[in-house]
């Protein structure tokens, strides 16, 4: 299943939400809220066959091995490296457990204001929710090209997916299936719950 042209719903908020803005879309599919009725309906055929799973390991099959803060801070700054060289520096690149899906986001990127001698300075940093420690990589690769394009644009408009795309060509595919194995991996935990 591949994206259609339009990758995201034409309104951006500030934050990539993903808790469903549309009351149509069913519950188990909240992290699709937004995306043509078509394409839920592939979804949700895919649910159905028990085939969701298998299509996104199969697309999917490798896992990173960023597993610790010094690994991320590693990977960030390489990304930055090549695509972002002039680009403010980063204060602190860290997997954060207490970021969680349903507070809307899957990363963030601060800048943290201190007085320091008497002026007032500025550090960025950016979080990565800690499940992204055992997720594909072009996951956790989407995931930072998306908190690495906000040092250089604040919101989510076309300059800001440009940026991505310039990252990661791939990004609007990678975002769309890391969506849908957030699908996937809730209805795993609700099937262990039952």
């Amino acid at each position: 299943m591949t994206m259609p042209n339009r990758s995201r719903p034409e309104s951006r908020p500030s934050v990539t939400p993903l808790v469903p803005h549309h009351r149509s879309t069913p519950p188990h599919l909240k992290y699709l809220g937004g995306y043509p009725a078509h394409l839920l309906q592939q979804v949700q055929g895919l649910i159905d066959e028990g085939k969701l799973g298998d299509m996104l390991a199969q697309r999917y099959p490798a896992q990173h091995e960023v597993r610790t803060d010094k690994a991320l801070y590693d990977y960030v700054m390489d990304l930055k490296q090549r695509y972002l060289r002039s680009s403010e520096p980063l204060s602190k690149i860290a997997f954060d457990s207490k970021i969680k899906v349903i507070a809307h986001a899957l990363g963030t990127h601060t800048m943290v204001s201190r007085v320091q001698g008497g002026k007032l300075k500025a550090k960025r940093e950016i979080r990565v929710a800690s499940l992204f420690k055992e997720t594909p990589p072009e996951f956790l690769e989407m995931i930072v090209v998306h908190e690495l394009a906000h040092l250089r644009q604040r919101e989510h408009d076309k300059a800001f997916y440009a940026l991505c795309t310039h990252m990661a060509p791939q990004y609007h595919q990678y975002e769309f299936d890391l969506r849908l194995w957030l699908v996937w991996r809730d209805l795993q935990v609700q099937s262990v719950g039952l």
